[in-house]
């Protein structure tokens, strides 16, 4: 049953080392990471499962001690996904469970075991639901990780350019995500997402499917745009 998810961004540029210079810029954005993580650690679950967007490369399960690196963003940094322990996995983490690895480094999670999910972003809505459904069902008190970001479209600037489609998705994105709207999330539309670069869609209905029934709140801790890119933190309980 899920008891508890935090909702993260996923950009290397979290993490201070791969920002450098610009690295303050997202200070309040790693407060708010933190702070979702601690409602998971709250919830004293049994396990943690981190959900984040992948390529071909990445999809998949990763368990927990996979390791990951920042070395393709020209830092010689590695993070493991959880404590190590468990047999070696031949598969580097994608970067967005690497983030997720970096995040829970930071608050020196150890309250439960951890595996990973990278999902690609062609899944498609229903896949991601049922995927979240099996999640939900496992037995024992179960707790979400989700990382992904919002539209790469809200600047001249940003990733994707400016798209006046982009602003309005976000803000409903931001809406479900703060509000645990389990129906909206799970009504994105996947091409409109996809236009917009948004990477978090498949991950966020992988939660809302792994929300049906919990009836957990939700809690928007932050919601913002900086280089472009759509960011936002929630945390469910």
């Amino acid at each position: 049953m899920l008891v508890a998810a935090a909702v993260c961004p996923c950009p290397p540029l979290l993490v201070p080392e791969v920002a450098a210079g610009a690295a303050a810029e997202l200070d309040a954005a790693r407060t708010a990471c933190s702070h979702a993580l601690g409602v998971l650690a709250a919830a004293r679950p049994d396990r943690l499962v981190v959900v984040g967007p992948a390529d071909e490369s990445g999809r998949g399960p990763h368990p927990q001690g996979s390791r990951g690196s920042f070395r393709g963003f020209g830092v010689d940094l590695s993070v493991r996904l959880g404590p190590g322990g468990g047999a070696p996995s031949e598969r580097e983490l994608p970067p967005s469970l690497a983030v997720a690895g970096w995040l829970l480094e930071q608050t020196g999670w150890a309250d439960a075991p951890i595996e990973g999910l990278g999902v690609g972003e062609p899944l498609a809505p229903e896949r991601c639901l049922e995927a979240g459904r099996e999640i939900g069902a496992r037995a024992g008190r179960v707790a979400l990780l989700v990382m992904g970001d919002a539209s790469a479209c809200r600047t001249l600037k940003a990733p994707g350019y400016l798209d006046e489609r982009a602003a309005p998705f976000d803000a409903e994105v931001a809406r479900a995500l703060g509000s645990a709207d389990v129906v909206a999330l799970a009504a994105l539309d996947a091409e409109l997402a996809y236009e917009l670069k948004a990477s978090g869609r498949a991950p966020w209905q992988v939660l809302a499917g792994a929300a049906e029934g919990a009836n957990l709140t939700g809690t928007l801790l932050y919601e913002d745009a900086p280089y472009g890119v759509g960011y936002v933190v929630a945390a469910w309980s």
